[in-house]
Formats: C-alpha cells, structure tokens, sequence
C-alpha cells in the first residue's frame, strides 16, 4: 500500500510538472530572446499589399452615368441592395456578390453586358476600375462614375480555433489577430508559434509558417490577411496525453484517478 502510495505522488507531481501549459506558449506578441526587441509604443512602419485579383474571385462593379447619379442619387438603389444581402451571406461565409457579381474566369476574364470580356487578372481594384472604365468609352461618351469591390475579406479557420469555420468580414484589410477573434481566439492546447498560413497567389499556393508569440509578426508579410487565406492550428502534444490545460484540470484528473484506484483497493481488501 505505501509503494502504491509513493506512486501515486510521483504521478500527482509528474502531471504537475509536464500535464500544465506554461504561459510562455499562450502569450501573443512576446520579445523573444533571439530577435531584436519590439518596445511598447515603438513605431512600425510597412507597406501593405494590394491585393491582386485571381481566378474564382468574384467582384462588384458599379457603373453609372452623370444621369443616374442625377436621377438616383449618389447611393442608387443597387448598391443599397447589396448592402442588405451582404448582412446575411457574410454570416454565411459566403460573397456577397455571388449573385450580382461578376466571376474570374480562368483566363483572367470577367465578361460584362456589351462590352464583352475585360481582362482584370492580377490587377489591383484600382487597376481593374481603370481597364473597365477604358472598356465602356468605347460605348459610352458621357461622364462615367466606376466602382469596383471585393466581398470583403473572406478566410477560413481551421483546427485549435473556439469558432471554426469560414468568415467574411465586411472591410477592406484585417490583421491576422483580428481574424483569430473573430473565430473566437484560439484554444488554450493550440500551437501558436506554429500557425499554417495557406495564401493563394496568381501563380499558385504557398504555405507558410507563422509564430503567433513573436511580436516581430507585426513587421512581417503575414500581419494582415488577405482574400481567401486559410489559417490552420495544431494542437499541442498535451492534447495526446489526455492532461488538463491548467493547474486546476490537472489536479481534478489525477485526483480523479487517485480516488478511482483507491475504490478499487477497498473492494478487493
């Protein structure tokens, strides 16, 4: 009985020790050792990336003349409908242009009434709203007002995320810490210093690693999340074990077991 004792101790403080998760693994944006610190209140500067239009995506273009605007306002009664079914597809996952937009076909096309095909394929929203116009003067001579938008951003969440699923959130660029809240923050056993970004480009897909506990992640590449991304999070290796993710869960576990073994004892005795 004393041997099973002296087991049970080495097993309550074993699980103590290496069944608990450390803060050090849990805390976003820390100064780690091995790179140059980030102070508070340090400015950081960066160039954010336009994002570049590809096949599949689907954009809004808005046209009108001189006297639409006149005869309708500066807010046409189209893009007030969009509005509305935009509260309901972003909810979804889905874009809200899918049925009013124009898709991205493989060559890089979007085929407009008239006009026909404008090729907008690793253009810029801005570079796309400049071809379009260039494409109507062909057919239009009065003053022409053209706008051109994405769904918002649309990305995916995979894994150790509270939340998971598939989101668009309704504005024009979004940091990576703020598409993980809105998926509910990660789970406490997630490996955030081992974040997969999956990121589409015009030529293919590139997977990338991120850590989520360096604070040098503000000054990198990744910060903000762009159209289509995909974020995915393994769990920690305490996930197999089958230990708590505190101090608390732990102990309940190994009392639990203590507590079951004993039973046991006593109706063998």
């Amino acid at each position: 009985m004393r041997k099973l004792l002296k087991g049970l101790s080495f097993s309550l403080v074993f699980f103590m020790a290496f069944g608990c998760i450390s803060n050090e693994k849990i805390i976003y944006l820390q100064n780690l050792e091995e790179n140059t610190p980030i102070e508070d209140g340090e400015l950081i500067t960066y160039e954010i990336p336009e994002y570049k239009l590809q096949y599949n995506d689907i954009i809004d273009v808005n046209i009108q003349t001189v006297d639409d605007l006149l005869s309708m306002g500066f807010n046409n009664q189209a893009t007030q409908m969009n509005g509305q079914m935009g509260n309901v597809s972003a909810q979804n996952g889905g874009d809200i242009y899918y049925m009013t937009g124009y898709s991205v076909d493989q060559s890089g096309n979007i085929r407009l009434p008239i006009v026909g095909n404008v090729n907008v394929k690793e253009k810029t929203l801005e570079e796309a709203r400049v071809t379009i116009e260039e494409s109507l003067r062909k057919y239009v001579t009065s003053e022409l007002y053209v706008k051109v938008k994405l769904g918002g951003v649309r990305y995916s969440a995979l894994g150790e995320f509270r939340r998971p699923g598939k989101f668009v959130v309704l504005q024009d660029r979004m940091t990576i810490f703020e598409a993980i809240a809105n998926a509910g923050d990660l789970t406490t056993v997630a490996k955030r210093d081992e974040v997969l970004l999956i990121r589409q480009y015009p030529e293919g897909t590139r997977l990338h690693r991120i850590d989520l506990l360096d604070r040098q992640i503000v000054a990198s590449p990744f910060y903000f999340i762009q159209p289509n991304d995909q974020l995915y999070v393994e769990p920690m290796k305490v996930r197999e074990t089958g230990t708590g993710e505190n101090t608390a869960q732990t102990l309940a576990l190994v009392f639990a077991g203590v507590s079951s073994v004993a039973l046991i004892l006593n109706l063998f005795r």
